[in-house]
Parts: C-alpha cells; sequence; structure tokens
C-alpha cells in the first residue's frame, strides 16, 4: 500500500513556536490564582451539591440551582472516578480539610465494594443509582437499560484508584480490595488480526444478551457479548484504559501501536474529513502510519470528533507531554491553538473551547473543530450543525470548505483542560465567558453556552466539573494528579514505550 507523505513541507516541532510541554502556573499572577481558586472553590460547590450524603456518591449531573432535588438520580464509574480525584485536588488547593478528604474517599470507596460488578471480570457497569448504589437497569425516566461493562468508564475509575491509592495512603487497602480484580485483558481483542499483530481495546461488553447485535465470546470462561467495535485510533480518551492495561501487565504495550493515528491515506479511506499526511515508522516491531491533518498552517494528529475532551483528558493524569515529548508535546499544544484558532478567527465567535457538554437548547451533543476530527459527519461548533467539508484530496470534491458558521456552542471545560499549554488565552476567554456572558452560578461555570445568542446551559456535569477541579489541581497543585498517578513504578513502564513516538504533527514552515 502506498501512503502520501508530507512532501516538501517542512515540519517543525511545536516546541519552537508554541510554549511546548506544560509547565507550572506563573505565580507572580497574582490575578490568575486569585480567580483560579475561586473558581475552583465555587467547582467544588457543585460536587458537594451532586454528592449523596449517605452513599458518597455524585450524580451525573444536577441543575443550575444546586437543589438536590435536580440530581440525576444515575452516576457512572467516570462519574465517581472525576469526584474522587476532584477530592484529591481540593485538598491540596486547601478547599476542604485532610480530615474531609479521607472521609469523603472512604465513604466512596465502602459504597464501591457494595456495588453490583462482573466478577469475573472485576469490572463495574456503566450506570448506578446514586443514591442507592443499586445497578441500574432503567433511567429515572423510564428508559431501558441494557446493564454494559464500558472499557472507558472502568478506566477512568480504576485511574481515579490509582490516583487515591498514591494521595491517600491510608485508604490503600480499600482501594486494592477494588483495584487488584479489575482485569483491563478482559475488553482486549487479541485475535483482532488472527494473531499476526497485537489487537485493540474493544467497546465493552454485556453480561447479559443486549437488544443490539454483538459478537458472543468469554470472559474468564464466563458467556458475554462484545461490542462489535474497537477502539482502533489512539488520539481519544479511551487511551487511558491501554495505558492501565498495560501498566498492569493485562495487555501487551505494542497493543499502544496497533491503534491507528490516521486511517490509511487512500482513496479506500475518503469517507475521512480529509486526507492525512505522513510517513510510516516502526516502534515495538509495528508499523504505523503517522498521519495527521492540514489546518491552517498545521499538521495535527486528528482526535475522532476534533474536541478538547478527547485530546486532553488523558493528560489530566499522565503527563504525556513530558513522557513523549516528539508526540504528545507536538499534538496537545497545536490541537489548542486549533481551537483557539477556530473559535477567534475561523468562525469568528470571540469565544472558543470545543468539546462534548451539556446542549445549551437540550440535554447533550457533541461539541469539536470539525476540521481536526475524523468524523466525516463532524462535532460541530455550533448549534446550527455546520459541517465542514473540504473534500478527499485526489479521491472526492469537497462539498462546503468555507462554511458560514452559526451559533458557536464553547464548554468552560475546554479552556480549562488548555491551561497548561496557553495559560494567557485559557484565563482571558475563561473571564469573558463570566463577566461578558454571566455563564456562571453558585457552582461555578455552567456546562455550555451558545455564544451568539447567550443561550446558556445552567447544569453541572460530575465529569466536566472533575476537568475543571483536576486542571486547577494540577496548576496550582504541583501536578497533584499527574504526581499521584504517574508513579515511579507507572512511569516505568510507560514513559520508554510512549517516548520513542514521533508523530506528523508540527507546524508547516
Amino acid at each position: 500500500m502506498k501512503f502520501r507523505t508530507a512532501g516538501s513541507a517542512m515540519l517543525v516541532t511545536a516546541a519552537l513556536v508554541l510554549s511546548g510541554a506544560p509547565s507550572a502556573i506563573a505565580h507572580d499572577n497574582r490575578q490568575d490564582q486569585k480567580d483560579l481558586r475561586r473558581w475552583a472553590a465555587d467547582t467544588w460547590t457543585s460536587f458537594v451539591a451532586m454528592t449523596d450524603e449517605k452513599t458518597g456518591l455524585p450524580a451525573d449531573n444536577i441543575d443550575g440551582s444546586l437543589d438536590p432535588a435536580t440530581r440525576s438520580g444515575y452516576t457512572s464509574p467516570t462519574n465517581i472516578g472525576a469526584y474522587m480525584w476532584s477530592t484529591v485536588s481540593a485538598e491540596e488547593l486547601g478547599i476542604i480539610s485532610k480530615r474531609e478528604e479521607r472521609r469523603r474517599l472512604a465513604q466512596t470507596l465502602t459504597t464501591m465494594s457494595t456495588v453490583e460488578r462482573h466478577q469475573p471480570s472485576g469490572m463495574f457497569y456503566n450506570w448506578y443509582d446514586e443514591a442507592t448504589g443499586a445497578k441500574l437497569t432503567a433511567f429515572p425516566n423510564g428508559d431501558h437499560v441494557d446493564p454494559f461493562l464500558s472499557t472507558v468508564d472502568n478506566g477512568w475509575f480504576a485511574a481515579a484508584l490509582m490516583v487515591v491509592r498514591t494521595a491517600e495512603p491510608s485508604l490503600r487497602r480499600q482501594v486494592d480490595r477494588l483495584l487488584a480484580p479489575m482485569n483491563f485483558g478482559a475488553f482486549y481483542d487479541a485475535n483482532q488480526f488472527g494473531g499476526t499483530k497485537p489487537g485493540m481495546m474493544r467497546g465493552g461488553f454485556w453480561a447479559e444478551p443486549p437488544a443490539v447485535a454483538t459478537d458472543p465470546g468469554t470472559v474468564a470462561g464466563t458467556p458475554v457479548y462484545f461490542t462489535k467495535n474497537h477502539y482502533d485510533i489512539t488520539d481519544s480518551e479511551p487511551r487511558i484504559s491501554t495505558y492501565l492495561g498495560i501498566v498492569r501487565g493485562q495487555i501487551p504495550p505494542a497493543a499502544y501501536f496497533a491503534t491507528n493515528r490516521t486511517f490509511p491515506a487512500s482513496c479506500d479511506w475518503s469517507w475521512l474529513e480529509q486526507r492525512p499526511v505522513g510517513v510510516t515508522r516502526t516502534y515495538e516491531g509495528q508499523q504505523v502510519f503517522e498521519g495527521a491533518f492540514t489546518y491552517r498552517g498545521m499538521h495535527i494528529v486528528p482526535t475522532w470528533g476534533g474536541d478538547m475532551f478527547e485530546e486532553l483528558m488523558p493528560d489530566l493524569l499522565v503527563p504525556e507531554s513530558t513522557w513523549a515529548p516528539k508526540s504528545w508535546g507536538v499534538n496537545h499544544p497545536l490541537a489548542v491553538r486549533a481551537q483557539i484558532e477556530h473559535g477567534l478567527d475561523e468562525a469568528g465567535y470571540g469565544y472558543w473551547g470545543f468539546s462534548p457538554a451539556s446542549d445549551p437548547f437540550g440535554t447533550y451533543n457533541v461539541y469539536g473543530v470539525d476540521a481536526i476530527g475524523m468524523n466525516p459527519d463532524g462535532y460541530p461548533s455550533d448549534h446550527e450543525a455546520t459541517n465542514v467539508d473540504a473534500g478527499y484530496d485526489g479521491c472526492r470534491p469537497a462539498t462546503n470548505p468555507t462554511p458560514t458558521f452559526g451559533d458557536g456552542v464553547v464548554t468552560p471545560h475546554a479552556s480549562f483542560l488548555a491551561l497548561p499549554y496557553d495559560q494567557r488565552a485559557a484565563m482571558d476567554n475563561l473571564r469573558k465567558i463570566e463577566t461578558t456572558l454571566h455563564a456562571y452560578g453558585k457552582g461555578g461555570f455552567y456546562d455550555a453556552v451558545a455564544v451568539r445568542s447567550n443561550t446558556q446551559a445552567k447544569r453541572y456535569l460530575s465529569l466536566d466539573q472533575g476537568m475543571v477541579l483536576g486542571a486547577i489541581g494540577n496548576l496550582l497543585g504541583h501536578d497533584v494528579l499527574h504526581r499521584s498517578f504517574g508513579t515511579r513504578d507507572v512511569e516505568k513502564v510507560l514513559r520508554p514505550l510512549i517516548g520513542q513516538e514521533e508523530f506528523g504533527a508540527g507546524v508547516i514552515k
């Protein structure tokens, strides 16, 4: 198969023109510190309101009024994990005492030791009642739930357990009783390629037959029903589960290189958002097409939706830019720059930060910078779902290369994730969201806002609030989540593995 390379365009690493790897916030900027601490304290207030007083489990979301009666009535392992690492951040920032941190974490861990889990794999189901800990078979609105074991949900929960294990050693035994049985090999399809190369992680499985098509299989000899999809790209947040499986010796390290950076640059793949450029390199015996998309003078390794969540959420826990300076250390700042340029220049919203969040006009929706996402239908940046289509060079023509964008929808958590890579731009953006759009309440920033109509999603989501507190905890709390997750044992396995790779990303000179 022939691959299209970057040709004569010369790439320079982002470190030469951008800030490169993240650095601690400038501690002489008193106003930044003051605002970040106020935002962190208010965000923590939303977690207190979301969390059931008896179980210590946070609701998935709560109304902007913070009335406990508006709690969602359901939660997930990801939400619970976000609450736990946010509790660690809150203590590190001085918002709560060490005693309160221990009490809250112990309460959550105790409840999680009693909830139903899939015993053969040690994994947790995707939805629980936050008030009782019961596994859900229906949502509060009556919609049916087929209890599912999610690769992503269990990844974030296990990662949070590792943070707690380091940050609060007094709870280590409780943590280990939950963490030790969790086998990420249950999600790994070793035979996906017939043994010719390492396999990939599946989306998850059901323990009972669901109402959708599945691939029958077994976990520890027990029948299960696997999703038909695999996580076949590296550049999205499911990579946290791959990291965990590798660190814990449950999947082979070479599996990190079995996934695609982009799909191949051939007409067989012309359904992609655009034709990638790049070269093929070999790591751990695996050939990897180091593909990238072209956007506004940059080559960027895309995520599926072109959103901040998929690009940067794993970076909250794994110091990817430091451990992998030629791959994530280049791509992360470029992805942030692309988001900024899209919002301020290309679309002209006056704001930026696009990521899945509450829909100001509904319940929940996906948002991103369409041009840097592989998804051909796009994660749009506006309420009108404007689709960008620049065509696929040599295979299919453009249908909408220079669209007019409508009511842009931004979410504050995207700017918080971007703080390590462009502090000034992120702080300016957040201050404008607060003071000009007034998209701020007792629990901190509302989850999202459509900026031209100033239509606000006056809700707080555990996951998104967890990204806010996690980001501030790292910046003002001496990299507390990086330190707690990225222990010597974890670094010894992951750093040399991901550090050897060189992405096809860079600034086109």
